[in-house]
């Protein structure tokens, strides 16, 4: 029953920016780590960010300095800025939450994910 919906993706030109946000709904406890990953065609699913649920981040070295990520736990949302865009930041962007459904158990979720194109 629990869902993560993405939104905020599109077309911006070479150093625009975009903020995609992501929120979980359905049977949730409590959700813990978050994170941002992306896929394009011929390469392996990257790691954008992560961000645990008292707000510690991560950042791919490629995406430091221009992405930002945060979350808002009463919304269960997270959210992904992106500045100084570049065309090889096209791909599809898939947000991942791992998630408890009680005190006990949880399971990783994945979005369908939201289509970030970059133009030169």
């Amino acid at each position: 029953q629990v869902q993560l919906v993405e939104s905020g993706g599109g077309l911006v030109q070479a150093g625009g920016s975009l903020r995609l946000s992501c929120a979980a709904s359905g049977s949730i406890f409590r959700i813990a780590d978050m994170g941002w990953y992306r896929q394009t065609p011929g390469k392996q699913r990257e790691l954008v960010a992560s961000i645990t649920r008292s707000g510690s981040t991560n950042y791919a070295d490629s995406m430091k300095g221009r992405f930002n990520i945060s979350r808002d736990n009463a919304k269960n949302t997270v959210y992904l800025q992106m500045n100084s865009l570049k065309p090889e930041d096209t791909a599809v962007y898939v947000c991942t939450a791992q998630i408890y459904s009680n005190l006990y158990r949880s399971r990783d979720y994945w979005g369908q994910g939201t289509q970030v194109t970059v133009s030169s």
